[in-house]
């Protein structure tokens, strides 16, 4: 979906999986400062927008999360992972329910395969799938917002702001009232800072929920039975994940990123030392400097000196070793 707001001055159109939004509309560091000072908002349109109603909607969808939202209350902002037969991430949903329907946004993409999956799991219960995505937008307000909510819409509510299913209609009328747009770059690097993995990003075919801290705000653990428990509760209670997320601090000197995929070894190591991770997304911060966050081998050192391609990093543990 192409947004509108991409006439909006200054904007310049985000590349990849974000495409059809704006990257930033002309000042990266300010759009940052701003979102951080709880003004302006995120133009999240592309993101994907999926309903659920009928009586057994939570009933339903928790036997098929990760998440516990059998008794989730109205209003209440949550998480929530589908998992492989083997516990490998396929989606990631940011769910809120409003007493008639569930709404969720998912990645750009991903709502068909979404959709897809429930249908088929459907069976005798009593509820409706719909993909809303041409009807609705995601817009994001900053945690400290006071921007004016119009009555009427679904909203999710969590520490870092506030995501709101907006009429598409009214993206534009409402973007004139929300103050300054911030583009999907510095919404990028606050969640870098604030250590938030995403979907496609931080995840690749074989990544568990263990990895990247999923555990507790995606991932319920005395809940009943869904695809995938197995590796869930065998990794809680007999191991430890072969990965690690982690937050790097980068060498601000060097006038590049190193881009998504670049591979990391010890910096003790010769220039072709083992690979024992990857950068999964790299920004510049308006405080913090050009930082990233990486998955890493799990019995990597926290103190280990690491080169990203030939990048000098410092990490910080986001899940514990």
């Amino acid at each position: 979906m192409k947004s509108p707001l991409l006439s909006h001055p200054g904007a310049v159109p985000a590349e990849g999986v974000d495409e059809g939004v704006a990257a930033h509309y002309g000042d990266l560091f300010r759009e940052q400062r701003a979102l951080a000072d709880g003004t302006g908002f995120v133009d999240l349109s592309h993101r994907g927008v999926v309903t659920v109603t009928g009586e057994d909607r939570l009933s339903w969808l928790h036997l098929l999360l990760t998440q516990h939202v059998s008794d989730l209350p109205a209003g209440q902002a949550t998480e929530a992972l589908i998992l492989s037969a083997h516990g490998h991430i396929e989606h990631a949903l940011y769910l809120v329910d409003d007493g008639e329907t569930v709404w969720a946004h998912v990645e750009p993409g991903t709502q068909d395969a979404l959709i897809a999956y429930l249908e088929s799991m459907k069976f005798f219960y009593r509820v409706e799938v719909a993909d809303r995505t041409a009807e609705f937008a995601v817009v994001h307000l900053p945690a400290g917002s006071i921007a004016e909510v119009p009555d009427g819409i679904a909203v999710r509510e969590t520490p870092y702001g506030r995501d709101l299913f907006l009429p598409r209609a009214d993206l534009e009328s409402y973007a004139e009232k929300a103050g300054p747009p911030a583009g999907i770059l510095a919404h990028e690097a606050l969640r870098v800072e604030q250590h938030r993995p995403r979907l496609g990003f931080e995840t690749d075919h074989r990544t568990i929920p263990h990895e990247l801290g999923w555990i507790g705000s995606a991932v319920h653990l005395q809940k009943g039975c869904y695809r995938g428990q197995e590796t869930v509760a065998r990794v809680q209670n007999l191991g430890k994940p072969p990965r690690r997320l982690v937050f790097l601090h980068l060498d601000g000197s060097e006038v590049h990123l190193p881009a998504p995929g670049t591979e990391i070894r010890l910096a003790d190591d010769e220039p072709d030392g083992r690979k024992i991770g990857f950068i999964t997304t790299s920004v510049r911060h308006h405080e913090l400097g050009p930082v990233a966050l990486a998955l890493v081998k799990r019995n990597v050192p926290v103190d280990a000196r690491l080169l990203a391609g030939e990048t000098a990093a410092a990490q910080e543990a986001v899940v514990e070793p």
